[in-house]
C-alpha cells in the first residue's frame, strides 16, 4: 500500500507552505518543540478536543507529524476535494476508511510503517475527541505502536482547540490555542520480562499522565466513546 507517501516531493512542497501559513494565521504558543527528537521514530501522543487538533499538532510540530484522516476528506471530487486532499496531504495525513471492519488492523499496520521509515505519528489514545473537556482514559493501541516498534512517546497537551473548531462547526475560529510538547517517555528496555498486557497499560497509564500533566484538564477515569454520529 502507498498510502501517498510515493509523491514525497509534492508532500514537501506542501507542507513548507501550510503549516507556516496556518502558524501565520492562528498565532498558537507553542513550547517544548526542543523536546521532540529530530529524527527516528516517534510517536506524539495527544489530547483530543477538536477535529482541528489533527491540524494544529503538525502546523506547529518541529517535524513532520503523520495523522490518520478519514478516507472521505481525499475522494471527494471537484475543485473543493481537490484541494482538500492536497491540504490533507500537505499537513501529512493518511487516509484511512473508518467503515472497514479491518480498519483498526489497517491503521496499526499504517502507523507501524510510518515509524518504521523514521517518521513521526500522532495519535490520540482517548480515541475520540473529548466533547466535555475532560480528560478519558487512554486506550492501549499507543503503548502497542510503541513497545512494537521500540520508539519514544513524545505527550503533547492542547488547550483552547476546542474553541477554535467546535463541534458542529464548518469553519475554524481565531482564538488563543496553546500546545506544549513534554519530555520523550523512552520504552526500549523498559518493560523487558514484564507480560504484554501489563506492559501495555503501565505504559498507555504513564502516557496519559503526562498529557494531563501538561493540558491541565480534570480526569474522567472512564473510556470515551465514540458517539454514533461521529
Amino acid at each position: 500500500m502507498s498510502h501517498r507517501h510515493d509523491r514525497p516531493v509534492l508532500y514537501r512542497l506542501l507542507h513548507a507552505i501550510i503549516p507556516p501559513l496556518l502558524r501565520l494565521i492562528w498565532r498558537p504558543r507553542v513550547s517544548g518543540t526542543e523536546r521532540v527528537p529530530r529524527s527516528g521514530g516517534v510517536i506524539l501522543a495527544s489530547n483530543h478536543l477538536s477535529f482541528a487538533d489533527s491540524v494544529v499538532i503538525p502546523s506547529t510540530a518541529p517535524r513532520p507529524v503523520r495523522f490518520l484522516a478519514k478516507s472521505d476528506y481525499f475522494t471527494t471530487t471537484g475543485v473543493k476535494g481537490r484541494l482538500m486532499r492536497l491540504f490533507f496531504e500537505g499537513l501529512g495525513m493518511l487516509p484511512v476508511d473508518r467503515d472497514d471492519p479491518q480498519a483498526a488492523l489497517s491503521s496499526l499496520d499504517t502507523a507501524l510503517e510510518v515509524l518504521r521509515r523514521g517518521e513521526a505519528f500522532g495519535i490520540y489514545p482517548e480515541g475520540t475527541r473529548s466533547r466535555d473537556g475532560r480528560l478519558y482514559r487512554g486506550r492501549t493501541g499507543v503503548a502497542h505502536l510503541a513497545l512494537t516498534a521500540r520508539v519514544p512517546v513524545v505527550p503533547v497537551g492542547l488547550k483552547g482547540t476546542e474553541r477554535l473548531q467546535p463541534v458542529g462547526s464548518n469553519l475554524p475560529r481565531i482564538v488563543p490555542v496553546e500546545v506544549v510538547f513534554g519530555e520523550p517517555i523512552q520504552v526500549a528496555g523498559r518493560f523487558d520480562g514484564m507480560a504484554l498486557g501489563k506492559a501495555r497499560r503501565v505504559l498507555t497509564d504513564e502516557i496519559m499522565t503526562a498529557i494531563q500533566a501538561l493540558s491541565g484538564q480534570e480526569a474522567a477515569g472512564v473510556y470515551n466513546e465514540r458517539p454514533a454520529d461521529a
